[in-house]
Parts: C-alpha cells; structure tokens; sequence
C-alpha cells in the first residue's frame, strides 16, 4: 500500500513523488524528492508534473536529478489496512435467542458474515 498523497495539481489523480518548494528572496523553485510529511507552502507533484514544471520569467528551477521513486509504504499505512481487514473478519453480533416459543417451527433465517450473506434454501 502506498502513500494517499496526490498531485496538488487540480484534477490530477496521480500518486506524489516530488516536492516543489519556493525560495522566494532568490527567486528559485525548488523541485526534489517527496517530503517526509506533507508541509504548508509546498506542493506535492507527480512526476510528469515535476519534471514539466516551468517557473515565472526570471526566476531559476533546481530540479532533482535522477528518477522520482514512489514513497515506501508507511506503518501507518499497514496498520490501517491490518484494522481493516480485522475488523471485515469480525463476525457480526447475535441477537438473543428467545427460547420461549420452541414449540413453534422457525422461519429460515438469514446469516450476514463481512459483505456476504448466506441465505437457506428454500423447502
């Protein structure tokens, strides 16, 4: 599982791997590798994004050189897929049973485990 961090270009839907920055007083944009953490005043880019970037006239751009790998999964990542699936194979509560009218026969009922549910046949 990878990270959930996308382009902050608008309407892409690709998977950061760079991290533009600004250095405002020297008039530089900065395009390297992927922040550890997603900060304020910086823009995390796709690669064709990275590499096509374009700076106003009169300003420089340092761009990383060599290829922009995909962040590695996180723990955090992990562990939100572990609880999940956890919590898919948890089977549903019963409800009480109500033993009181034993005499009478039971209508078919229906079992619900995760996203499936059983249904009896028919007699």
């Amino acid at each position: 599982m990878r990270s959930s961090r996308r382009c902050s270009r608008n309407g892409c839907p690709r998977q950061a791997v760079a991290t533009l920055t600004y250095v405002y007083n020297e008039s530089t944009a900065v395009v390297g590798p992927l922040a550890a953490f997603a900060e304020p005043h910086t823009y995390d880019l796709c690669e064709p994004h990275a590499r096509n970037l374009t700076a106003p006239r009169g300003w420089d751009v340092v761009r990383h050189e060599g290829e922009f790998e995909p962040p590695p999964p996180t723990t955090d990542d992990l562990v939100a897929l572990a609880e999940a699936v956890r919590e898919a194979a948890r089977p549903a509560p019963r409800p009480p049973q109500d033993h009181s009218h034993q005499d009478q026969p039971q209508a078919p009922q229906t079992g619900r485990r995760g996203h499936l549910r059983v249904i009896p046949p028919t007699h």
